[in-house]
């Protein structure tokens, strides 16, 4: 259980960051639906640094509710730490963009 609230504890992370700056939609999910709508609505650059961080991140994300109900194995510790790294990525990448 311990990983599961991990992980969702992660996408919290990630989307509280993303939704404290001002967009004119929330980033309500990081699946691939949820993402395209709020890039859609936000008029983002899909090329842009965000929000290929919160693809490769949401796709990290997958990997791990795909494998969180197996044993805790080098590679799952090894995506949750990556998740971690950009998730601070994404908080710098937004800060950035805040200050502009």
């Amino acid at each position: 259980m311990t990983e599961f609230n991990n992980r969702i504890a992660a996408q919290r992370d990630i989307l509280l960051a993303v939704n404290s700056s001002p967009w004119r939609e929330e980033l309500y999910g990081m699946s691939s639906g949820a993402l395209d709508r709020w890039v859609q609505a936000n008029n983002l650059d899909r090329s842009s640094r965000l929000v290929s961080l919160l693809l490769e991140a949401a796709a990290k994300l997958f990997f791990l509710a795909n494998k969180s109900q197996e044993q805790i194995t080098a590679e799952y510790q090894l995506r949750s730490s990556e998740v971690s790294g950009l998730t601070e990525e994404i908080r710098l990448e937004l800060r950035q963009k805040c200050s502009t």
